[in-house]
């Protein structure tokens, strides 16, 4: 596979070929992930949480009970349509079509004190995966947390999930942000970066999960 990064209309034609082509509404495997992403959350609650790769919503609804307010964004319209009718009536959350990084959505991201960026970054190019981290570290408050999600099993992606995870906190050092938590499934990897600011008050820790 290319190393190229995964233009929108890839993911516009899965989500138009399946509703969930991912299984995030089925699956047990990604249901037990994403308790275990709540729990890497570092403060509750969060008062403003940026979510890049909403896909249909189910991570943003389970975000929302954590959060004050979220910014979810996916490159998507078809999962974008489905993300909106899941959270219909949350009006502390809103939707953002952006292809990564180039539409990376910097003035509604500001001063965002979360960021959560689940199974996307394996689907970018490492220049790419460079540049998000740039734009996430830049819209991030001093005290703010990002959470990084990879699958860590076989893939044909410009990435494999290790790879990209890796990329990606390297270039987040380069700007002075470190890991603080890392959490290992059978199949998937959880990440955390804080500021130095932050970090030195963050506990470092690991665990398994499925």
């Amino acid at each position: 596979m290319t190393k190229e990064t995964w233009k929108p209309d890839v993911f516009e034609t899965l989500f138009q070929k399946s509703d969930d082509p991912w299984g995030f509404e089925t699956s047990l495997y990604e249901q037990k992930k994403l308790a275990k992403v709540l729990e890497c959350i570092p403060t509750r609650p969060v008062s403003f949480a940026l979510e890049l790769g909403c896909a249909i919503g189910v991570s943003t609804l389970a975000l929302a009970q954590y959060c004050k307010r979220i910014v979810s964004v996916d490159a998507s319209e078809t999962a974008l349509e489905k993300a909106k009718k899941r959270c219909e009536g949350l009006g502390h959350v809103t939707f953002t079509k952006a292809f990564l990084p180039q539409d990376y959505p910097v003035l509604a991201a500001s001063g965002c004190d979360l960021v959560v960026i689940s199974e996307v970054l394996y689907f970018l190019s490492v220049g790419d995966i460079q540049r998000l981290a740039g734009m996430v570290t830049q819209s991030l408050t001093p005290t703010g947390s990002i959470l990084i999600v990879n699958w860590t099993g076989p893939t044909d992606t410009p990435c494999t999930g290790n790879e990209a995870s890796e990329c990606f906190i390297e270039a987040c050092r380069a700007l002075h942000w470190e890991p603080d938590l890392s959490v290992r499934g059978c199949s998937y990897r959880i990440d955390r970066l804080s500021g130095v600011l932050n970090s030195q008050n963050s506990g470092r820790a690991s665990g398994e999960e499925i």
